[in-house]
């Protein structure tokens, strides 16, 4: 692929996003959410130059169908030719689950 791609996210993804910010502040720790949350973002945006750099997701083994490892968080985000889509941002140990509009 020549030159950065576009990057969108699915509402899932960003709903993780809004659940991890709120579960750190009922924890009396936003700074920590946000955080976790600005590192996400950061590996996210490598992603439009490198949009391979993921592993496959073990669950499907679907190669359009990838993951980055942020422990303790799982990015999982599909390529398609000219986009890159994230789809759930979960923590690690959770067995993923795709819904149907994602």
């Amino acid at each position: 692929m020549a030159g950065p791609i576009a990057i969108t996210f699915a509402e899932s993804a960003i709903q993780d996003l809004e659940d991890i910010l709120a579960y750190y502040a009922d924890q009396e720790m936003p700074q920590v959410g946000s955080r976790l949350v600005a590192e996400i973002i950061t590996d996210i945006e490598l992603l439009s130059s490198q949009p391979r750099m993921g592993r496959m997701v073990p669950e499907f083994e679907q190669n359009f169908l990838l993951e980055l490892i942020r422990p303790p968080f799982r990015i999982v985000y599909r390529v398609d030719r000219d986009k890159v889509r994230i789809v759930r941002i979960w923590r690690s140990e959770r067995l993923l689950k795709l819904r149907q509009d994602d």
